[in-house]
């Protein structure tokens, strides 16, 4: 897999096997969305993987990256592409290796607020509603922050009251949908 973007386009990464990657296809769409600069924006990524979707905010110039993934390969081998892209982590850019929705639970309600919160939750499991549900009951989220979902076409969403949908679109089996908080 390589870097679409930024500082790092044409990179290469590593990707661990039996995970779903978030194809190139669709980690361009994700950035069509979001913008292909993130510069000084903090960038939240529940269910990493191999951190695809961080590392190119990373390279975007996003300013605060953390990553949650609880499987220890996966969690390894976003520690490989770090080291392998010169990432330092520690600091702005960070990896807690933990359970997604545990961790939701546990980012203290002082921390400062992402400005872009994206996951992409194991398919087949139902996920997407549960973690969207606990993103809005804490306070991780400024006015102005973008949600964007990457689950199963056939799961439902239901959109909690203070987010509203900007758009949704469909790749095959995966349904992006950027939100956005609104007071």
């Amino acid at each position: 897999m390589k870097i679409l973007g930024g500082k790092y386009k044409g990179r290469n990464f590593y990707m661990p096997a039996g995970i779903r990657p978030t194809q190139n296809m669709v980690r361009a769409a994700i950035f069509d969305l979001l913008g292909h600069d993130l510069s000084d924006l903090s960038f939240l990524e529940l269910f990493a993987g191999s951190g695809a979707v961080s590392l190119e905010a990373i390279s975007r110039g996003a300013s605060r990256v953390v990553m949650v993934e609880h499987n220890d390969l996966n969690a390894k081998t976003i520690q490989e592409n770090c080291d392998l892209l010169g990432i330092e982590l520690g600091g702005d850019f960070s990896l807690i290796h933990a359970e997604a929705l545990t961790t939701l639970k546990r980012i203290p309600e002082a921390s400062q607020p992402f400005d872009i919160v994206f996951f992409d939750p194991p398919y087949g499991q139902k996920l997407a509603k549960k973690t969207l549900k606990l993103i809005t009951s804490r306070d991780i989220l400024h006015p102005q922050s973008l949600v964007l979902i990457q689950c199963e076409a056939s799961e439902t969403l239901e959109i909690p009251e203070d987010l509203k949908l900007l758009t949704q679109r469909r790749y095959g089996a995966s349904l992006l949908t950027l939100l956005q908080r609104h007071v």
